[in-house]
């Protein structure tokens, strides 16, 4: 089962790198992304959000972004929107998120990704 899960990690986040160890943990060796590297495809991003049931907006990380100077924080920006930004800035999206046989999710906090495992 370990291949069927992926990790979109940042090494340089705490909770990212707890979430990767309680994957490890959990007896699971999966597959890490290091999104910051690779960056998205849209029709990726896209897949991720309906497994997981969330909107662009709910992936959006601001903090340590150009979120609020691309305008993304505003109500009127659209998913569209949000979407292309992340393409092109790729730290726009909110991290870890992990992709399991059971779903998709993005673990903050990282006890989420128990639910995936």
């Amino acid at each position: 089962m370990s291949a069927e899960i992926t990790i979109f990690h940042n090494p340089n986040c705490g909770t990212s790198r707890n979430t990767l160890a309680a994957i490890r943990d959990a007896g699971h060796e999966p597959k890490v992304v290091e999104y910051l590297k690779t960056g998205w495809r849209r029709e990726q991003l896209e897949e991720l959000l309906k497994r997981s049931g969330l909107t662009p907006r709910d992936i959006l990380r601001v903090r340590g972004t150009p979120a609020e100077e691309l305008g993304l924080t505003n109500v009127k920006a659209s998913d569209d929107a949000i979407l292309t930004a992340m393409i092109a800035h790729p730290i726009l999206v909110e991290r870890p998120i992990v992709e399991t046989p059971k779903g998709a999710a993005l673990c903050r906090p990282m006890e989420k990704v128990r639910a995936l495992l």
